[in-house]
C-alpha cells in the first residue's frame, strides 16, 4: 500500500489495495491514521459488489441507516444510492444530495466519522468528469481564527438541526425532495455539540460549525451568535482551504467528516448519468454514547 499526498490543503491517494478483499488490521490502522492526516482519500480502479462496500465501510465504525428509508440499496439499508438515473418511471437514488455546504450527521449525537463513496456512473462533458465533490479543511479554519475569539468561543456549544438542510434542499428548483413527516423529524432532534472539536486522530482542534446544520452558538445572545456563525461560514469559504476531487470511473472516496465539510457540485443534467453508492461510518470508535463531550482518542496498535 501507498499513500500519496496531493499536496494540496486536503487529499492522498491510496494505491495497491484491492477493496473487494478483507484487510488486515495493520492496513485499517494506517488508512485511520491517513485519514486524519490528509482527510480525503481516492481509491483508483475499484471494482466492488454493495455488499462488499459494506464490508469495507463498517471496517471504520457502526453504519449509519437512514431512518427514512430512502434511496437504499436493494437488501442493504446501509447502502445509500447517489443518482439522477430512473429505472420504469422511478428515480435509482437521492439526486440532490450534499449540494450546499456542510458536514454529515452533526445534526446527531452520534456524528459521522467519514463517508465512504464508490462511483460506477460518472458523468462527463467534452472529456471532462462533472459532479465534483468539494472539501473545506475545518482544522485549518480553526488555525485562523483570531485567538481573542478562540477564547471566546472556547467552552460554548452550537445546536445543528437537520430540518435547516432538508428544508433548504427542498426549496432548490427542480428538487423533489418530499416534506418530513412528523415522524421522521422525531427521529432526528437537533443536537447540540461543542463549537471545537479536538480531532481524536490527529489530536488537533478543529471547527465544527457548517452552513448546512449549524443554527446558533448557544452560550451567546442571538444577535451575537448569528454575526459570528456568519463570520465563521465566510472564513470556511476562504479559496485556500478548498479543495476539489474531479470524479474518475470506479474510484472510491474516502473523507473524515470531523477536520473537514463538503459540498457536491451540480453541474450535471438529468440525462448526464450519475450513479454512486456511499455508506456513512458513524463516529462510534471515537465516542461514547452521550455523542461528542468526551472523545476517545485513536491509538495506532
Amino acid at each position: 500500500m501507498q499513500i500519496i499526498s496531493t499536496q494540496k490543503i486536503l487529499g492522498a491517494q491510496v494505491q495497491g489495495l484491492d477493496l473487494s478483499l478483507a484487510l488486515t488490521e495493520a492496513q485499517i490502522t494506517s488508512l485511520m491514521l491517513a485519514l486524519g492526516t490528509h482527510g480525503v482519500l481516492e481509491f483508483p480502479t475499484q471494482t466492488l459488489t454493495t455488499a462488499q462496500l459494506k464490508a469495507f465501510s463498517e471496517r471504520f465504525g457502526e453504519l449509519y441507516v437512514s431512518p427514512g428509508g430512502r434511496a437504499q440499496a436493494e437488501g442493504f439499508p446501509e447502502v445509500m444510492i447517489l443518482s439522477n438515473m430512473m429505472q420504469e418511471g422511478k428515480p435509482l437514488g437521492l439526486k440532490d444530495a450534499g449540494q450546499s455546504w456542510h458536514t454529515d450527521m452533526s445534526y446527531s449525537n452520534m456524528i459521522a466519522f467519514a463517508n465512504v463513496l464508490h462511483g460506477t456512473v460518472i458523468p462527463q462533458r467534452a472529456g471532462k468528469p462533472l459532479g465534483a465533490t468539494q472539501f473545506r479543511n475545518t482544522r485549518a479554519v480553526y488555525n485562523d481564527i483570531p485567538q481573542a475569539l478562540k477564547e471566546r468561543l472556547a467552552q460554548t456549544t452550537i445546536t445543528h438541526d437537520f430540518n435547516k438542510f432538508w428544508d433548504m434542499m427542498r426549496s432548490r428548483p427542480g428538487s423533489t425532495r418530499p416534506a418530513l413527516s412528523e415522524e421522521e423529524k422525531s427521529k432526528r432532534p437537533p443536537a447540540i455539540h461543542p463549537t471545537f472539536l479536538t480531532h481524536p486522530i490527529s489530536r488537533e482542534k478543529v471547527l465544527y460549525a457548517n452552513p448546512g446544520y449549524a443554527m446558533r452558538i448557544n452560550e451567546l445572545s442571538q444577535p451575537e451568535s448569528d454575526e459570528i456563525l456568519e463570520y465563521l461560514f465566510e472564513l470556511q469559504m476562504q479559496e485556500k482551504y478548498l479543495y476539489t476531487y474531479e470524479w474518475q470511473k470506479d474510484s472510491l472516496l474516502m473523507w473524515d467528516n470531523i477536520g473537514t465539510m463538503h459540498n457536491a457540485v451540480a453541474d450535471y443534467g438529468q440525462h448526464e448519468h450519475r450513479y454512486i453508492r456511499r455508506c456513512q461510518v458513524m463516529a462510534t470508535h471515537f465516542y461514547g454514547p452521550q455523542g461528542t463531550r468526551e472523545p476517545i482518542f485513536f491509538k495506532a496498535a
